[in-house]
């Protein structure tokens, strides 16, 4: 009997020692988004669609999703690339690497709106450093964030610079985990660096990758810190993410119901494109074999 009891706690246990983090998921994700789906539908008690006919007739909530769209098929992308390249870089067994690693890191301890507020420092037309830097070579100064143009690629340099170094460690992680004498047997084999890259460390990656993929697309997605602080969605709403006019529909306008089919339809793109990024970088061996495991 007391065997059974010992062992009944043991299986018990896991679920005691995880249930504080899943009561915080719930409270904090789950439940906001069931509150969210309910608002939308509901407009002074009743149940109706009105809310989502009328945004869906609003050409500012368009040019928002068009912008979003935009944004992130450049900067998801983006990110990812550069994170790999400066992972490799501060892979390398050499003397000081830990320094350096440090210094490629230090952008993501800053916050979101002290990084902001430093670049518009930088980035200002009359004043700022970027564009006495760029005089010294006779380019002439650049509006950035006051220019339609160049706003919202500024801030995703902005969000870049800030964002990568938070991947870089993800992707070092993985890097470090790959088994040295893989590399070196292609050595011996005779495969280069890039022939290296390509067929050892990319597949050897693909989960990890997948997992950066995910979690940039869901924050890049929702970005709207820097449009808030930078532009407010200007010049000429060039910068007017969903997520920002989400936020300005429920905080300033205190039009809620808006806001939440805005927050639904981000829900629902961030779902689309994770769905895409699994079944193109989902490990399809390991589903074949678990589908033969099922099998038998």
């Amino acid at each position: 009997m007391g065997h059974l009891l010992s062992k009944r706690k043991v299986k018990i246990l896991p679920y005691i020692l995880i249930l504080p983090a899943f009561s915080l998921i719930i409270l904090f994700r789950i439940y906001p988004i069931l509150t969210t789906l309910i608002e939308s539908f509901y407009v002074d008690g009743t149940m109706t669609l009105s809310v989502f006919d009328r945004v869906f007739r609003d050409t500012v909530f368009w040019n928002s999703f068009w912008i979003t769209i935009k944004v992130n098929i450049v900067m998801i992308p983006l990110q990812v690339f550069i994170s790999f390249v400066m992972a490799l870089l501060v892979n390398a067994t050499v003397r000081g690497i830990t320094v350096f690693r440090t210094i490629m890191y230090l952008p993501f301890t800053l916050s979101l709106v002290v990084t902001s507020i430093l670049w518009n420092i930088m980035l200002n037309p009359n004043s700022g450093v970027i564009n006495s830097f760029l005089g010294l070579f006779g380019i002439p100064q650049q509006g950035f964030l006051i220019d339609a143009n160049q706003a919202l690629w500024s801030i995703v340099a902005i969000a870049s610079w800030t964002g990568c170094a938070f991947w870089m460690m993800f992707l070092l992680a993985g890097l470090k985990n790959i088994d040295q004498s893989i590399y070196e047997s292609a050595r011996i084999d005779g495969a280069n660096w890039l022939r290296t890259i390509i067929s050892i460390t990319l597949p050897l990656l693909k989960r990890v990758l997948l997992f950066v993929f995910v979690a940039n697309t869901t924050a890049n997605i929702l970005l709207f810190v820097p449009m808030q602080v930078l532009t407010g969605g200007g010049p000429q709403g060039s910068t007017n993410v969903l997520m920002l006019e989400a936020y300005r529909s429920a905080f300033r306008f205190a039009d809620r119901p808006r806001s939440s089919v805005i927050v639904m339809v981000l829900l629902l793109l961030i779902v689309m494109v994770i769905t895409v990024q699994f079944t193109l970088l989902g490990d399809k061996d390991e589903k074949k074999s678990d589908t033969k495991g099922r099998r038998k």
